[in-house]
């Protein structure tokens, strides 16, 4: 199955904006097999836990055609003093996000000076 037909560029690079859910429509070029530019069903998703981390994972399918246009996936982690996220998606992008959850974040003191 061939999936970059569809959309106007493969894996946008999003830096730390993760999604869980929904569908990057405007990436969205149009099903190969109905030709129509719509909205996104999401399908077969599922959660599951892996050594401490969760992956969410669905399809995106056109609502006309059920075109399998890409699949989503999402991970969410705790390492050491911060909350990892990560997102990797054909149609949505990539980009991974690290946040840390003690008052004194030192990677948030390095971005001010």
């Amino acid at each position: 199955m061939v999936y970059g037909e569809f959309v106007e560029k493969e894996y946008p690079n999003w830096s730390s904006i993760c999604l869980e859910n929904g569908s990057f429509l405007l990436n969205f070029t149009g099903s190969a097999v109905c030709k129509k530019r719509d909205f996104m069903l999401i399908t077969s998703k599922s959660l599951k836990e892996e050594h401490g981390e969760e992956i969410v994972t669905y399809d995106h399918l056109c609502k006309n055609c059920h075109h399998v246009v890409a699949r989503h996936e999402y991970t969410f982690s705790i390492m050491d003093e911060f909350l990892e996220y990560t997102m990797l998606c054909l149609l949505c992008g990539k980009a991974k996000s690290t946040i840390g959850i003690l008052p004194d974040d030192p990677q948030q003191m390095t971005l001010l000076f």
